[in-house]
């Protein structure tokens, strides 16, 4: 990671740096010089936004940086995230820029930048734009002023979404009959999710989408499904479906009320693309932080499966180089390849969709393919981020566990690359040794370096 950017673009507090006006149209800048440099295409950058207060400062000081370097800006206003990947691509821009903090809470936003090919930045071009961003000479690039850029505004980028969206499920289905419960999360799917899943016949009944700048994640969407579990209750319905405030994971709710992670979804899907023949060399990607469960059914299906670092870019790249057409995370952010160059919430929903309709079966059957082994993810809020060998009575807390555990379970202790957050996760085969060794570590670090209550 860079001096700016982290795993998922530049991110921060609003208004502090690195998340100001200042910053913003410094970055617009350089993203401009460095990406419109022998790029063959229309000399233009897509920029789009989720629901957030502060996007509005953002996207004016951005667009602003991106014309002073000549290059035209194409507004689409509140998008999901993999919205603008996919507008991207399709109206060949140089560069496609996100301006979200994903599940963050509405305090945060960041800058997130897509290539022309709809893809997450290479660590190389970030690298070029750090430079920029850090004292370099752009001011001496600057175009004369008959050719400084224009914006404008997309008004069916909407629509241009929604259709992609509902190529991705198949043809020789659709929703009829299903009762649906979407919780947008008050982001940027409020707008467009209700529209994919009742144009595909759903009956769809809609929480949280009633964004006004500061609710956006706010006890709701993929990390706080509460309410999602009682509305698909009291609605009856075949499913739930949570999505995060830029829209790019998923988190289900089967027709008990019950959870469905990232994992199960990975799972469910592995096995119909395996059965559809579309399961690219028969290979799927996950990270450290996957089920044990998830590991094992895959295994008994003969499907190889490979650990990337933890991060969706990392789960691109492995795929890429092994050919694979599925990946993603615990998290509920799943990359289906053959459908699109990033993870999308609403196209991970229409490949679970798919695969219940092929099946004729219910979600709570399908997510029954694996039991969860026991494991535990603590957070704990940090004021610094030390390598945490260099904190002794941490990593005696993690050798201990790791003993203790030997091969019957999995330690993974490591800093969010998109907060202070410092992430300890234990596996193994019993609860208590998971909430005893899990606990353990994460008191040693609130006592180290833990925000102070």
């Amino acid at each position: 990671m860079g001096k700016y950017f982290g795993t998922d673009g530049v991110r921060g507090i609003a208004n502090q740096h690195p998340m100001t006006a200042e910053m913003a149209l410094a970055i617009g800048r350089a993203t401009a010089y460095v990406l419109k440099k022998g790029h063959t295409g229309l000399n233009r950058i897509l920029v789009g936004k989720d629901t957030r207060l502060s996007g509005y400062m953002l996207e004016n000081a951005l667009t602003a940086g991106i014309c002073s370097m000549g290059v035209d800006v194409l507004l689409t206003g509140p998008l999901p995230t993999p919205g603008i990947a996919f507008l991207t691509r399709s109206m060949r821009c140089v560069a496609g820029i996100v301006i979200s903090a994903s599940h963050n809470p509405f305090e945060d936003n960041g800058i997130k930048i897509f290539s022309s090919g709809g893809f997450k930045l290479s660590d190389a071009l970030e690298n070029e734009i750090e430079s920029y961003l850090s004292g370099g000479t752009l001011s001496l690039e600057t175009p004369p002023p008959d050719q400084i850029g224009r914006a404008h505004r997309i008004n069916d980028a909407h629509g241009r979404y929604i259709e992609f969206c509902k190529t991705t499920f198949p043809n020789e289905f659709t929703l009829s009959g299903m009762r649906i419960v979407l919780d947008c999360s008050n982001g940027a799917s409020y707008a467009i999710a209700p529209t994919i899943f009742s144009e595909l016949g759903a009956d769809v009944v809609t929480i949280h989408a009633e964004p006004n700048g500061t609710n956006i994640n706010t006890n709701c969407g993929s990390q706080h499904t509460e309410d999602l579990r009682r509305k698909v209750l009291e609605t009856k319905a075949d499913i739930g479906l949570a999505f995060d405030g830029d829209a790019d994971r998923l988190i289900s709710v089967d027709e008990n009320g019950r959870e469905v992670s990232g994992d199960h979804t990975i799972a469910i899907c592995a096995k119909s693309m395996l059965e559809n023949g579309t399961l690219h060399n028969k290979t799927v990607v996950l990270t450290p932080m996957s089920n044990l469960g998830l590991r094992l059914v895959l295994e008994k299906l003969g499907i190889r499966w490979l650990d990337a670092g933890v991060g969706d870019r990392l789960v691109l790249e492995l795929m890429q180089k092994e050919g694979a057409s599925l990946g993603g995370e615990q998290s509920g952010h799943v990359i289906f390849l053959d459908k699109h160059t990033t993870g999308d919430g609403i196209v991970s929903a229409l490949q679970l969709l798919a695969a219940m309709k092929q099946s004729g079966r219910k979600l709570s059957e399908l997510a029954s393919i694996f039991r969860e082994a026991p494991q535990r993810l603590i957070n704990i809020d940090v004021v610094e981020k030390p390598p945490l060998t260099s904190l002794p009575n941490v990593s005696s807390a993690i050798c201990d566990a790791e003993r203790e555990l030997g091969k019957n379970g999995r330690v993974l202790v490591r800093y969010s690359g998109t907060q202070k957050l410092c992430r300890v996760m234990v596996e193994a085969s019993e609860q208590e040794a998971v909430d005893r060794l899990s606990v353990k570590i994460a008191d040693e670090i609130q006592k180290t370096i833990g925000v102070k209550s």
